[in-house]
């Protein structure tokens, strides 16, 4: 069956907000120290940064990025991580059974959070720690009033408020495996109480609930308390998964595409049900705040994946499933930046670019202002426990100055290219289509340290014009296509 993909650049679905392209830093093995932070390293700028760290960062460009964690975060005292750095006590962190030095901390991470260019959103201490903590760090990053805080944040060298928007109350509270696990009544009671007491101290910042993580918990439960006892509090409601290829069966692990969007419409139809029921009109958006593929190494190992070309093509397909959301999907957040699952991998001299870099970029960088609502027909396949699944995986956006037309498309075949036919409703090709196609000579392509260009990104530009284009998507490809329409 061939393969044909619609277009009407007038059949939009929402504005795509760039917090989709968010990122995730925890206290955990090296995405801090050895990472983010490694004084030891050569490299190493004179406050322990990595210039060559923040510089792959920075092409990512992404909008902001979520710390200190995590597990991490139910354990996290930030009074810890502040002031002298010799003064600062060193805590035995139960979340990852380690020791943390916390020589990097709140203004750490602002300051390097400024050199990517990127916001700070933090995470506070739902787990053993109290709405008087919380508020006080918002006081402590935002506050302007003449204050014990303020006059300490002062004293530590920061004389201007940090301004951090963005703020979560406690992680992954669903999860037995976490430090101050709670039921969902019990949640959406300390969420109303943190909540309050952080708005009443700014109420200009944005506030993200831990909804599910445990996809086998109550999971309307926790949906529906949250947002009929907090709705006024509520900006974002936090979910979190991550997925695996320990049977390593290509196939299926190319459907998870459809528990994406099983666990996406699932939620947006909780929160639009509530809303309808409680006649509540506040936006209640979702955020993705932790998402990526583990399961090859475990902690004593530090949970460094080494990516292959399949993980690549599953990053890809969550920003597609992104973008067909955009009008509910309002921030994801990748797990992890550095080392730690990860597209940047370090060493004392140097770094690797992952697989899974290469489609975060390209989505990044060419991503439109708005999504559009694309429709693609062709070939199928049959993965796990789904059938009758389209090989492309596709989405599509548009931003109208410069009326350029962005489309992402996954090729999730092994070994077959896709032909097909992409057609225009209105509207014609402006004569040049950038071509940017993310691949390796197989599906277990790696970049290493050894090798780390396996799987990288190679640029062609075709000559179109009227209102079709004819494309040939090599097999376990990622590809972008970039054009101006007439």
């Amino acid at each position: 069956m061939r393969n044909r993909i619609y277009v009407n650049l007038e059949n939009t679905l929402a504005a795509i907000d760039r917090n989709i392209f968010g990122g995730f830093a925890e206290h955990m093995a090296r995405c801090i120290y050895g990472g983010i932070y490694d004084p030891e390293s050569p490299l190493a700028d004179e406050r322990g940064l990595r210039p060559d760290v923040i510089a792959a960062l920075r092409r990512l460009r992404m909008p902001l990025v979520r710390y200190p964690g995590g597990n991490f975060a139910s354990g996290y005292h930030w009074r810890d991580g502040i002031g002298p750095v010799e003064k600062r006590p060193a805590r035995l962190d139960l979340a990852w059974h380690a020791i943390d030095s916390n020589h990097f901390g709140t203004d750490e991470f602002i300051h390097f959070c400024r050199l990517v260019g990127t916001e700070p959103f933090l995470v506070v201490n739902c787990g053993d720690g109290d709405m008087r903590e919380a508020r006080d760090w918002v006081e402590y990053c935002n506050g302007t009033a003449d204050t014990a805080i303020t006059r300490l944040r002062r004293e530590n060298g920061f004389d201007a408020p940090h301004n951090v928007r963005y703020w979560g109350i406690g992680n992954e509270v669903d999860g037995h495996w976490q430090i101050g696990y709670k039921t969902p009544q019990e949640y959406a009671r300390a969420f109303t109480e943190f909540g309050k007491v952080m708005k009443w101290v700014d109420p200009q910042i944005k506030l993200v609930a831990s909804a599910i993580s445990h996809w086998e918990g109550d999971v309307l439960e926790r949906i529906r308390l949250l947002i009929e006892q907090a709705s006024d509090l509520l900006d974002y409601v936090d979910i979190h998964w991550y997925f695996n290829n320990r049977a390593d069966d290509f196939a299926a692990f190319m459907t998870v595409s459809e528990t994406i969007e099983e666990r996406l419409a699932g939620i947006e139809g909780m929160i639009r049900g509530v809303k309808l029921d409680r006649r509540i009109k506040r936006e209640i958006a979702i955020a993705v705040g932790e998402w990526n593929v583990v399961y090859r190494t475990d902690l004593d190992k530090g949970i460094e994946e080494v990516y292959n070309l399949e993980d690549a093509l599953v990053a890809a397909m969550h920003f597609n499933a992104f973008i067909r959301h955009a009008r509910t999907v309002r921030m994801a957040n990748i797990a992890q930046i550095v080392n730690m699952i990860a597209p940047i991998r370090t060493h004392k001299e140097g770094l690797v670019l992952q697989t899974i870099f290469y489609p975060f970029e390209l989505y990044s960088t060419h991503c439109g202002d708005a999504a559009l609502d694309v429709f693609w027909t062709g070939e199928t396949f049959s993965g796990g426990e789904h059938t009758g699944v389209r090989v492309l995986d596709v989405a599509g956006t548009y931003r109208e100055a410069g009326r350029e037309l962005a489309l992402f498309v996954v090729n999730r075949s092994r070994d077959a290219a896709a032909e097909t036919a992409i057609k225009l409703a209105a509207g014609r090709l402006a004569g040049k289509v950038d071509v940017y196609t993310v691949n390796g000579s197989d599906i277990k392509a790696e970049n290493t340290f050894d090798a780390p260009d396996r799987v990288g990104v190679s640029h062609t530009t075709l000559a179109a014009a009227g209102d079709t284009l004819e494309m040939s998507f090599p097999p376990h490809s990622v590809t972008v296509l970039v054009a101006q329409v007439q």
